[in-house]
């Protein structure tokens, strides 16, 4: 009695596979899992590679999508706030950059962006309190964002 049994269980399968017509379900077990949904880190390395290419609204849209997944991702915020600075929307890279800041207070580069966003929408005053902020923190940066400030007043 058995052996018809495993051999239905042998040949059925067999016999499936032979006629494409056949609708047969596949067992979720044997199907192939959906693909990941992208990681905030995923994107923010989409949004580091559309940046170096200086495709600036590809690289907002990626960090955008970055921060969205992980709001406490200070490195994110930030390159949000370099790629909209480089589309000219110096008040929306203002608030990214105080998001980055606020998450990370002693971020350089957020306070050297910052700055320079400042500088092109001509608040030196507040240019000039981020560099105070900067200086004990890298004086690689603080020297570039002084140099802006610099250029801007010879203006």
């Amino acid at each position: 009695m058995r052996f018809p049994a495993v051999l239905a269980v042998l040949i059925f399968p067999a016999l499936v596979a032979a006629n494409p017509d056949t609708d047969v379900q596949v067992p979720a077990a044997t199907r192939s899992a959906t693909p990941a949904a992208p990681s905030a880190e995923s994107r923010f390395d989409q949004g580091q590679a559309l940046a170096r290419q200086s495709d600036w609204a590809g690289a907002a849209t990626a960090y955008r999508e970055a921060t969205q997944l992980r709001p406490a991702f200070p490195e994110a915020w930030n390159g949000l706030g370099h790629a909209l600075r480089k589309q000219g929307k110096f008040d929306e890279s203002v608030t990214a950059y105080r998001e980055a800041l606020r998450l990370r207070p002693a971020y350089p580069q957020a306070l050297e962006y910052l700055g320079e966003a400042y500088v092109q929408l001509g608040r030196l005053a507040e240019a000039r309190e981020v560099l105070e902020r900067l200086r004990p923190l890298d004086a690689k940066e603080a020297a570039e964002l002084a140099q802006a400030i610099a250029k801007a007043t010879k203006r």
